[in-house]
Parts: C-alpha cells; structure tokens; sequence
C-alpha cells in the first residue's frame, strides 16, 4: 500500500472506537518493546512496514526487517529505557516525544560498541495504516549531532545513508 498524503490523512475521520483502538494498539506495541517481547511488538505492525531512522535515513522493511531493526537496536543498547514526554493519538496515528536512554554496548548503524551512555531526546512517528489495522512501522526522528557527541565519534560517523 502507498503512504496516503497529508491531505488524504486529513480526510480520515475521527471516531472514538477509531481512537480506542490505535490508543490500544500502541499500548501493546509499548508493552512488548519494554518486555523485549519480538512478536508482541510484530503483532502490532502491518506486514510491509516500514522502520526509518530519518536524520540517517536507514530503513528497514517488512516484518522481517522490523525484527532486524530491534535486534540489532536492543542489541546496541540492551538498557534502553524511553522517557515520554508528550502523546498525540489520532486516525492517522501516533506521536510521542520522549527521552531515550541507553547505554551503547553493541554494534548500531556501523559503529563498534563505545559502553557510552546516550540521553538522547526522540520523536517517534507510529503511522497509522487503515488498510490492515495496524501500524504502518515507525518513523525515528533525532538530532544526529547530539547522538555523536555522546557516542564520542565524529558526526561523519552517522552521516546519511546514499
């Protein structure tokens, strides 16, 4: 399924069952990752979403990538806890602003393990997909600057995938 536009999203009607259920979803998806749960936080995503890390743009698709992705995540900082801050629910899907903390102890985008510990501020995007009922993956926003100085190494280091 293509990405519907914003001006399709803004179509998409708001209902209290609507919100109930992404509010759900999203619980349980938060739930799993906290338990390390892999098929708990899959049973929450249709089957061709899609992971991005934004600011790098590494993506990972399917499923099969959405494991990869957490993974190899919860590998690199197996401590990861989240801090939110913020929540918005709606028909399109969810936001939340938290605070990621960590500490880097595996392999992440390239980079060997630094044992540094991260705080890193991050805006996740949960985009809702209506055809399947589930979320269409997440889109990983945060500042690729303030992820190198933590991590010690040049911000070239987390440059932009081609």
């Amino acid at each position: 399924m293509g990405r519907a536009t914003v001006q399709e999203q803004l179509q998409w009607e708001v209902t209290p069952e609507l919100y109930r259920t992404i509010r759900a979803l999203w619980v349980h998806h938060s739930k799993a990752e906290d338990a390390r749960d892999l098929a708990g936080l899959l049973s929450t995503l249709s089957p061709d979403c899609v992971y991005e890390l934004v600011p790098t743009g590494h993506r990972w698709e399917g499923h099969e990538g959405a494991r990869d992705f957490y993974l190899t995540f919860l590998g690199a900082f197996p401590d990861v806890t989240f801090h939110m801050s913020d929540i918005v629910v709606g028909p399109q899907g969810v936001i939340e602003v938290t605070e990621m903390r960590g500490t880097h102890r595996g392999p992440w985008l390239g980079l060997p393990p630094t044992g540094r510990p991260v705080r890193l501020p991050v805006v996740i995007h949960f985009p809702w997909d209506p055809q399947h009922g589930k979320f269409a993956g997440e889109r990983i926003y945060f500042d690729r600057v303030t992820v190198a100085e933590q991590l010690g190494v040049p911000p070239s280091e987390l440059r932009r995938v081609p």
